[in-house]
Protein backbone atom coordinates (compact mmCIF):
# COMPACT_ATOMS: atom_id res chain seq x y z
CA UNK A 1 0.00 0.00 0.00
CA UNK A 2 2.96 2.50 0.74
CA UNK A 3 3.65 2.07 -3.11
CA UNK A 4 0.28 3.12 -4.40
CA UNK A 5 0.96 6.54 -1.90
CA UNK A 6 4.16 7.18 -2.78
CA UNK A 7 2.75 6.66 -6.84
CA UNK A 8 0.76 9.18 -5.70
CA UNK A 9 2.64 12.04 -3.96
CA UNK A 10 4.89 12.06 -7.48
CA UNK A 11 1.75 12.57 -9.39
CA UNK A 12 0.33 15.28 -7.62
CA UNK A 13 3.78 16.83 -7.72
CA UNK A 14 4.16 16.43 -11.30
CA UNK A 15 0.51 17.67 -11.65
CA UNK A 16 0.58 20.47 -9.52
CA UNK A 17 3.91 21.83 -11.70
CA UNK A 18 1.85 21.11 -14.67
CA UNK A 19 -0.91 23.25 -13.12
CA UNK A 20 1.43 25.88 -12.36
CA UNK A 21 3.27 26.12 -15.76
CA UNK A 22 0.06 26.08 -17.38
CA UNK A 23 -1.61 28.97 -15.11
CA UNK A 24 1.16 31.09 -15.83
CA UNK A 25 0.82 30.96 -19.45
CA UNK A 26 -2.87 31.80 -19.23
CA UNK A 27 -2.95 34.33 -17.36
CA UNK A 28 0.04 35.71 -19.09
CA UNK A 29 -1.52 35.74 -22.59
CA UNK A 30 -4.88 36.62 -20.93
CA UNK A 31 -2.72 39.90 -19.48
CA UNK A 32 -1.17 40.48 -22.97
CA UNK A 33 -4.34 40.20 -24.59
CA UNK A 34 -5.93 42.85 -22.40
CA UNK A 35 -3.14 45.61 -21.92
CA UNK A 36 -2.90 48.28 -24.41
CA UNK A 37 0.58 48.45 -24.69
CA UNK A 38 3.09 48.87 -27.57
CA UNK A 39 4.72 45.76 -29.63
CA UNK A 40 8.56 46.43 -27.97
CA UNK A 41 6.68 46.20 -24.63
CA UNK A 42 4.56 43.13 -25.19
CA UNK A 43 8.03 41.19 -26.51
CA UNK A 44 9.45 41.77 -23.05
CA UNK A 45 6.65 40.90 -21.42
CA UNK A 46 6.56 37.47 -23.15
CA UNK A 47 10.42 36.93 -22.64
CA UNK A 48 10.15 37.99 -18.87
CA UNK A 49 7.06 35.86 -18.09
CA UNK A 50 8.66 33.09 -20.37
CA UNK A 51 12.05 33.15 -18.36
CA UNK A 52 9.98 32.92 -15.32
CA UNK A 53 8.04 30.23 -16.34
CA UNK A 54 11.13 28.45 -17.49
CA UNK A 55 12.45 28.44 -14.41
CA UNK A 56 9.32 27.39 -12.38
CA UNK A 57 9.33 24.54 -14.38
CA UNK A 58 12.91 23.57 -13.65
CA UNK A 59 12.29 24.25 -10.33
CA UNK A 60 9.47 21.50 -10.24
CA UNK A 61 10.76 19.13 -12.18
CA UNK A 62 13.74 19.11 -10.10
CA UNK A 63 11.70 18.60 -7.18
CA UNK A 64 9.76 15.96 -9.35
CA UNK A 65 13.21 14.27 -10.04
CA UNK A 66 14.54 14.30 -6.30
CA UNK A 67 11.50 12.52 -5.35
CA UNK A 68 11.27 9.71 -7.69
CA UNK A 69 15.14 9.16 -6.81
CA UNK A 70 13.78 8.89 -3.39
CA UNK A 71 10.96 6.14 -4.60
CA UNK A 72 13.28 4.17 -6.89
CA UNK A 73 15.90 3.64 -3.29
CA UNK A 74 13.54 2.88 -1.15
CA UNK A 75 11.69 0.20 -3.82
CA UNK A 76 15.67 -1.13 -4.32
CA UNK A 77 16.20 -1.82 -0.72
CA UNK A 78 12.98 -3.22 0.52
CA UNK A 79 13.50 -5.41 -2.52
CA UNK A 80 17.02 -6.64 -1.63
CA UNK A 81 14.93 -6.90 1.85
CA UNK A 82 12.74 -9.20 0.11
CA UNK A 83 14.96 -11.19 -1.97
CA UNK A 84 17.21 -12.08 1.89
CA UNK A 85 13.84 -12.84 3.06
CA UNK A 86 13.06 -15.23 0.57
CA UNK A 87 16.77 -16.72 0.25
CA UNK A 88 16.38 -17.51 4.00
CA UNK A 89 13.19 -19.18 4.13
CA UNK A 90 14.02 -21.47 1.08
CA UNK A 91 17.38 -22.53 2.58
CA UNK A 92 14.69 -23.05 5.72
CA UNK A 93 13.00 -25.57 3.68
CA UNK A 94 15.78 -27.04 2.47
CA UNK A 95 17.60 -27.72 5.68
CA UNK A 96 14.25 -29.36 6.70
CA UNK A 97 13.55 -31.34 3.18
CA UNK A 98 16.95 -33.29 3.87
CA UNK A 99 15.96 -34.11 7.69
CA UNK A 100 13.32 -35.49 6.54
CA UNK A 101 14.37 -37.10 3.63
CA UNK A 102 17.35 -38.41 6.27
CA UNK A 103 14.93 -39.95 9.00
CA UNK A 104 12.92 -41.85 6.20
CA UNK A 105 16.53 -43.14 4.73
CA UNK A 106 17.14 -44.69 8.21
CA UNK A 107 13.52 -45.71 9.06
CA UNK A 108 13.80 -47.45 5.53
CA UNK A 109 17.22 -48.82 6.29
CA UNK A 110 16.11 -49.91 9.65
CA UNK A 111 12.87 -52.35 7.93
CA UNK A 112 15.60 -53.54 5.68
CA UNK A 113 17.53 -54.47 8.27
CA UNK A 114 14.83 -56.31 9.97
CA UNK A 115 13.63 -57.68 7.19
CA UNK A 116 16.69 -58.93 6.60
CA UNK A 117 17.24 -60.31 10.39
CA UNK A 118 13.82 -61.57 9.97
CA UNK A 119 14.39 -63.64 6.84
CA UNK A 120 17.62 -65.17 8.71
CA UNK A 121 15.90 -66.48 11.64
CA UNK A 122 12.89 -68.31 9.74
CA UNK A 123 13.91 -69.26 6.02
CA UNK A 124 10.99 -71.32 5.64
CA UNK A 125 8.67 -68.74 5.84
CA UNK A 126 10.52 -66.36 3.18
CA UNK A 127 10.35 -69.32 0.78
CA UNK A 128 6.59 -69.65 1.32
CA UNK A 129 5.93 -65.72 1.16
CA UNK A 130 7.71 -65.61 -2.23
CA UNK A 131 6.19 -68.66 -3.70
CA UNK A 132 2.59 -66.84 -2.90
Amino acid sequence: MAKSNESGKGKIVAGTAIGVAAGAIAGFITGILTAPKSGQETREDLKDTAELTKDEVVKRAKDVKGQAEDIIDEVKGKTKEVIADAKNKAEDVVEDVTAKAKDVRARADQAVAGAKAGAAKSPAKVKAAKKK
